[in-house]
């Protein structure tokens, strides 16, 4: 299963599809949808990619279990769905932007390790460097505590990194205004 729901929201140029790769194809259910890339979230429209018999089952299965999606949202996303990529390409522009103005602010504040996001809006730094100190009476002991932490003290929302595979890792979204994530990662730093 490849979810590749950011495949347009890609700071590198290009995107690659496992299920393009020779032999692939018969082996992989491609998964994405137009919430992300088309700024289309709430209308509910995903999809798969796939061999004809697993996607005669999604089928099956998708009819018994949902009422389907809107006819205006089904319109909106035929027509995102045909439009060239050049007509999102300023989002994915600003996202980078952003993305970049997010980095510089946390390299700001010690502790904090940093890898580059090559797409998406999200940055997901190492904060295990927290883990066993007190902050303002507060011991943390892993991310959840530390997210929490944040959340009560700076009053900026994460989300810690163990739904995403890395217990030592949070989650920040950059899907905000630069004064909005200039003013996030100043509590932040007023609180470390």
């Amino acid at each position: 299963v490849s979810d590749e729901i950011y495949e347009h929201i890609n700071f590198r140029g290009g995107h690659v599809s496992i299920a393009g790769i020779d032999g692939m194809y018969d082996r992989t259910i491609t998964v994405n949808g137009v919430s992300k890339a088309f700024a289309m979230t709430g209308w509910r429209i995903g999809y798969i990619g796939g061999p004809n018999w697993i996607a005669k089952a999604c089928t099956k299965f998708q009819g018994q279990n949902t009422s389907g999606a809107n006819a205006i949202a089904q319109r909106a996303t035929i027509t995102a769905l045909k439009a060239p990529v050049s007509k999102i390409q300023f989002m994915i522009d600003e996202f980078h932007r952003r993305r970049d103005l997010i980095l510089d602010l946390l390299r700001e504040i010690d502790g904090f390790n940093l890898n580059v996001p090559e797409g998406a809006f999200y940055v997901f730094p190492d904060i295990s460097s927290f883990f066993g100190k007190t902050l303002n009476g507060t011991t943390i002991n892993n991310a959840s505590e530390f997210a929490l932490y944040l959340l009560e003290n700076a009053n900026v929302a994460t989300v810690t990194g163990e739904a995403f595979g890395n217990p030592n890792c949070i989650r920040i979204s950059y899907a905000a205004s630069e004064d909005e994530l200039r003013e996030a990662i100043s509590r932040i730093k007023a609180v470390l």
